[in-house]
């Protein structure tokens, strides 16, 4: 069954997609090669996992990536005490046929999350903020926003309808995929509908939430959040190939993106999409390996107190097996962190404290296939591998 872009688009910046596509097939190429790494990242160990287990990681991601289609593949693992396995396969360019690059920057749509709640914790720690506090203390119009608090918010369970699922909002960003979306603006679409539920009574996925916050750490700080995140996230994270975009800009090397959610469903190059309508949900762009980087920080609260990182990683049910969701982050089989997925990429940043081990997944396509994304299918078989006892699992599905 063919989706319409409506159903699609609510699943950009998502967990994972609710509906079933048919295999979109896409040029791929041979045997995956080497990666190579940015000159500027001497951290990275060197020692592989051993010509076993090498192979047996390249097989799967090889399958995957023929099974789902999918043009490129950027890989990174990195097992302390093991080695690491750090690959990129496929095309960063089907028309062209450019491989795709080790060190090329991708939009990492949900993940942008982690990176705005940071931001939200710090004000925590602060002390001017409370994750308490109800939104209507800093952002009017809010419907219940006198009973939502911050926390909710953060924890998806505020009710908030979804305005990346309303209708007008669909037609309005496919129609002119390159115009700027103010957070006000794309807030008016989801407010036009009834909350779903009442706050803290059930987890619902919706950008509305985290658009929100974006507002409040503005209102609290006085600075636009890319400029927060940037000097409060980013510079102390030692991120220096990720950023929050202004407007359109696009880090070079950058492969070219690939999606379906068209006004004609048909698969469409969308490189050049704006992706301001996600803004504190999912507009970042960053690189494998900083997204390396940021998968440890984020899980063990480098940035944080460890009180309110702790506040942070108290996960509750998502009504999904596998997975359970805390403040802008995820559990799911001893993984922490969070995927993204926005029109033409997909991402998954993940750490496991157990075994002290990052991966990190980037991809330039979104279409579903088997009724899952594929930035997750590759997830969930690279762990299978790699980390048998801690199998990726990212199944939350997010409804309409």
């Amino acid at each position: 069954m063919r989706r319409t872009p409506s159903r699609r688009l609510l699943a950009a910046a998502l967990l994972v997609a609710s509906v079933s596509a048919p295999m979109v097939t896409m040029p791929a190429t041979a045997a995956p090669a080497p990666a190579t790494a940015r000159h500027d990242h001497d951290d990275i160990p060197r020692r592989g996992l051993g010509p076993a287990l090498t192979e047996r990681l390249d097989r799967a991601v090889a399958e995957v990536r023929e099974r789902a289609g999918i043009p490129g593949v950027v890989v990174g693992l990195w097992m302390p005490g093991r080695g690491s396995y750090v690959r990129a396969t496929g095309v960063a360019d089907i028309v062209t046929r450019m491989p795709m690059a080790a060190d090329s920057s991708v939009r990492i749509g949900s993940e942008t999350k982690t990176f705005t709640v940071t931001a939200l914790l710090q004000l925590v720690d602060d002390g001017r903020i409370g994750l308490d506090d109800p939104i209507a203390k800093y952002v009017r119009g809010v419907p219940n926003g006198h009973r939502i608090t911050l926390r909710q918010l953060a924890g998806m369970r505020s009710g908030l309808f979804p305005y990346t699922a309303d209708a007008a909002f669909v037609h309005d960003l496919l129609s002119d995929p390159g115009r700027y979306f103010d957070p006000r603006e794309v807030l008016t679409y989801g407010f036009r509908h009834a909350n779903t539920f009442g706050p803290g009574a059930d987890f619902q996925y919706s950008n509305s939430n985290l658009v929100l916050l974006g507002l409040v750490i503005e209102k609290v700080t006085g600075c636009q959040l890319a400029d927060v995140i940037h000097e409060r996230v980013l510079r102390p994270a030692g991120l220096r190939h990720t950023l929050f975009p202004q407007h359109d800009e696009f880090p070079e090397p950058h492969p070219r993106g690939y999606t379906d959610q068209t006004l004609s469903g048909e698969v469409e190059d969308v490189t050049p999409w704006n992706p301001s309508w996600a803004w504190a949900a999912g507009a970042m762009i960053s690189d494998l390996h900083d997204l390396r980087r940021w998968a440890k920080v984020v899980a063990t609260g480098e940035l944080l107190s460890p009180e309110t990182q702790a506040q942070r990683l108290r996960t509750l049910p998502t009504g999904y097996p596998g997975t359970d969701y805390g403040l802008g982050i995820f559990e799911t089989n001893g993984w922490i962190g969070h995927n993204g997925s926005i029109p033409g990429y997909e991402t998954v940043t993940v750490y496991l404290p157990s075994q002290h081990a990052s991966l990190v997944i980037m991809i330039n396509t979104d279409v579903v296939v088997e009724g899952q994304e594929p930035s997750t299918l590759l997830a969930r078989a690279i762990t299978a591998v790699a980390t048998p006892d801690n199998v990726y699992d990212g199944s939350v599905v997010t409804r309409p």
